[in-house]
């Protein structure tokens, strides 16, 4: 069974929708992941040169290498495809990720992301970002929980003035079976963690989601997502496609 984790619309508007889980790629292989993001319904007008989000399909490539038992780095292409605009590059992150090794015994999983890179202004407002993700998460019998709190920064763009911003992800799921498990996945961004925008203002989507096991090597997850405020797109597609090769 697969965790997958998103990251909040503020940082990158989409384009990679995942809950992240604790589990490393192992040492000596490399995981490439195509994260497939569609948005049925969401922003149609340019604020602030920022494009709109309806009827934007945003592809991006991820690959991971695994180091050792305890540490991994991933980088990120992102990409955005709308008509009228064609296929675009819109920027590139990196993210080093250390876990608890399970030689430990550790009750509940633990691992820590820490993501950082640019995203061109015609796509973000805020072009250089950080992300530290806190990753928690226990697989019980049939059941699996992951809880992302993660937080943001920005360097450069209106959101240097929130300083940290609070975005929690979350994610349950139930072993159907041997290959299928559904559940859902929560994906908020709340605001400064020094105090929260009005509710009106937060970001916060759910989505049902199904994920497949194929085997040691494959990841294959599915979503429909629901956005429940204003500041939310209202209705987004994910799909999330990986493979680990042994190089």
């Amino acid at each position: 069974m697969f965790c997958f984790a998103a990251i909040p619309a503020s940082a990158q508007d989409n384009y990679e929708i995942q809950v992240y889980g604790v589990e490393t790629v192992p040492p000596g292989h490399t995981m490439v992941e195509l994260h497939n993001n569609f948005t049925f319904s969401g922003s149609k007008q340019t604020v602030d040169g920022v494009a709109p989000m309806e009827h934007a399909w945003h592809e991006t490539i991820e690959i991971t290498h695994g180091f050792n038992s305890w540490f991994e780095t991933g980088f990120y292409i992102f990409t955005s495809l709308r008509k009228g605009d064609g296929w675009d590059w819109v920027g590139d992150h990196i993210r080093p990720r250390f876990r608890i090794p399970e030689s430990w015994h550790w009750p509940v999983g633990v691992s820590l992301s820490n993501e950082i890179g640019y995203q061109r202004h015609k796509f973000s407002a805020d072009t250089w970002t950080w992300e530290m993700r806190p990753i928690i998460d226990q697989k019980l019998g049939r059941w699996y929980w992951s809880f992302n709190p993660t937080v943001d920064r920005s360097f450069h763009g209106p959101g240097v003035n929130k300083g940290m911003v609070f975005s929690p992800n979350f994610k349950v799921s139930y072993d159907v079976t041997k290959k299928v498990a559904a559940g859902f996945e929560y994906y908020g961004s709340l605001g400064p963690v020094t105090g929260f925008d009005p509710v009106q203002n937060q970001q916060h989507q759910i989505f049902p989601t199904l994920d497949f096991n194929f085997g040691p090597k494959w990841e294959l997850n599915f979503g429909l997502g629901v956005g429940v405020t204003r500041s939310t797109d209202h209705l987004i597609g994910k799909m999330i496609l990986g493979y680990r090769f042994n190089f």
